[in-house]
């Protein structure tokens, strides 16, 4: 039966204190984008710093990296449906729902990787200019979140599938989907600013 563990003595024995954990994986999130927020900065600083290498308008490729959004605009409508399903305690849906947004999100790395392959194939590495430096660290900073947020789910599917949905087991899947939604509104920003901005002529 998929409903929601009122009793894990072995699980929340020694658990902390919601509101001292609450506290601090905010504190966590904020600090987080801040330092997006600083790299971004730095980003759109660096942007006429290309030297005499390629500029961003010769280098990305607008059509693989709206492919990355849709992937993970896709992951996070898939990361919605499992909070609702744990929400009605359907265990089932909730594993379903989220090894749909690992799919996703292993698409998105797959293609950022391809595009960071083309790149370097390109002479486009990030020692070549101050805007690819800041590229680079941009981006694959974004891309290691994302890789961190595939473990995460990794292991949160292994802990309900073996001890249900107890209400720590709960907590870490509400932590991991604000970090999950926080990762897509900082790609949109990715995507306006370096990407869409970035093209322009």
């Amino acid at each position: 039966m998929n409903t929601l563990a009122t009793h894990a003595p072995h699980d929340e024995a020694n658990a902390p204190d919601n509101s001292v954990v609450a506290l601090g994986f905010w504190i966590f999130l904020l600090s987080d984008l801040v330092l997006f927020l600083l790299l971004l900065t730095s980003y759109l600083a660096l942007l006429p710093n290309t030297g005499s290498g390629p500029g961003p308008t010769a280098l990305f490729d607008l059509s693989r990296t709206a492919l990355q959004t849709g992937a993970l605009l896709l992951s996070s409508l898939t990361c919605g449906l499992a909070t609702l399903a744990l929400g009605e305690a359907r265990r089932r849906a909730l594993l379903g729902w989220l090894i749909a947004t690992a799919l996703f999100g292993v698409a998105f790395i797959g293609l950022e990787l391809a595009e960071f392959s083309g790149l370097l194939a390109r002479g486009a590495a990030p020692q070549a200019s101050g805007f690819l430096s800041a590229y680079w660290l941009l981006v694959s900073t974004h891309g290691v979140h994302v890789s961190a947020g595939l473990v995460w789910i990794v292991v949160l599917a292994a802990q309900i599938g073996l001890r249900g949905l107890t209400p720590r087991i709960v907590s870490r899947f509400t932590r991991f989907a604000l970090f999950w939604h926080m990762l897509d509104v900082v790609w949109i920003g990715i995507y306006s600013f370096v990407y869409l901005y970035g093209s322009l002529p």
